[in-house]
């Protein structure tokens, strides 16, 4: 039978006499090989879930199996887990050589072994002209892959990565994203990457798991969960600008269908005949700012003024006040339109994501 490389079983978290949950019921399983970023606010559990991985926090209820195997109790140190922090923790008194080889020293592994393995994770990260020098010369990136490097020279199952390149400027920082990618390439690591950073979970994550105040809200595929989020706070949350959501109610005569929002009403295709069945209740539209285009307005499906102009190179962003509405909206920059001018915009209806006004989740259509 063959497991998953890391499964994560109804977890639970309590602190301070477990009177905060940190961790409520989290439960998702890694594939061997596979990357899935760690995605969301501050204090939703993130660096908290990879603690417990480690070892370096104990749950109050739930599992940690890897390779089909509790880890629960197992110490830090025997787990075969890798975890490298966001401020590097090199010794900036040792040689990089000293460095990589810190963790098979402890370990008392032959020091042929320890050369052999140093020199072959060196070249892996382009590092074999830096051994000799003092960790305390290199610059920020160079750091950050001397504590990748440490923590990859004891060869571990499973890679955990807790905002590695947040202190880094943004030209070291896209550079590591090169070397993580090319690293995951070539040795097929299985990573835990968490981040706060979304252009990073989208750059180097096979899936994305976003959490909200210690509750996995969903974990989808890179290219699907923008798209498809499947609660409205994964919907607010992802994206730049995130998803349009307007809470108001579907109306219909049993043939047709609309959504309303106090004056604003737009029509609904035929095809979502689902939405008949709502009538009434609660809904919330969601809109993605990039499929709302600019249109004349007797074919606008929303017709209101230009609130503020947002230009980010080659592209705009557009917020538009209707009613008691406010919408964003990506335009090419070179048709933006003026700051207080009347515009349409077109929405794309195969875009329209619905979701409970009660519960918050995505209702299938």
């Amino acid at each position: 039978m063959t497991f998953p490389k890391l499964e994560i079983v109804n977890l639970r978290k309590l602190f301070g006499n477990e009177s905060f949950v940190a961790l409520d019921g989290v439960d998702f399983a890694v594939e061997a090989g596979e990357t899935v970023a760690l995605l969301g606010p501050s204090g939703c559990g993130k660096s908290t879930t990879l603690n417990i991985i480690v070892g370096l926090e104990q749950p109050t209820s739930g599992d940690i199996r890897i390779d089909g195997r509790s880890v629960i109790g197992i110490p830090p140190g025997k787990r075969n887990v890798g975890l490298v922090f966001q401020d590097y923790a090199v010794f900036t008194h040792m040689t990089v050589f000293e460095n990589l080889a810190f963790g098979l020293i402890i370990r008392g592994r032959a020091k042929a072994e320890i050369a052999r393995a140093v020199h072959d994770v060196a070249e892996l990260l382009g590092m074999q002209n830096s051994l000799k020098l003092s960790a305390a010369e290199l610059g920020g990136s160079e750091l950050q892959r001397v504590a990748i490097g440490r923590t990859l020279v004891t060869k571990p199952a499973i890679l955990l990565l807790d905002e590695p390149l947040s202190n880094l400027e943004a030209s070291a920082r896209i550079a590591m994203r090169r070397e993580l990618r090319r690293l995951q390439s070539e040795i097929g690591l299985t990573i835990i990457y968490v981040t706060h950073d979304q252009v990073e979970a989208l750059c180097l994550a096979d899936r994305i798991a976003v959490m909200n105040a210690g509750k996995l809200q969903q974990i989808e595929r890179t290219s699907v969960i923008c798209k498809k989020p499947d609660h409205v706070f994964v919907a607010g949350f992802m994206g730049s600008p995130p998803m349009n959501l307007l809470r108001g109610e579907i109306i219909g005569d049993g043939t047709s269908a609309g959504f309303r929002r106090d004056g604003l009403i737009i029509r609904l295709p035929s095809s979502e005949a689902f939405a008949t069945n709502y009538v009434g209740q609660p809904i919330i539209l969601g809109l993605r700012p990039e499929s709302l285009t600019l249109a004349a307005a007797n074919e606008a499906t929303i017709c209101g003024k230009v609130a503020v102009v947002e230009p980010r190179g080659p592209e705009a962003v557009v917020t538009v006040e209707a009613g008691t509405v406010s919408l964003k909206a990506v335009v090419p920059t070179a048709e933006r339109p003026q700051e207080g001018a009347d515009i349409g915009l077109l929405a794309d209806p195969s875009s329209f994501v619905f979701f409970s006004g009660e519960t918050g989740r995505r209702l299938a259509s």
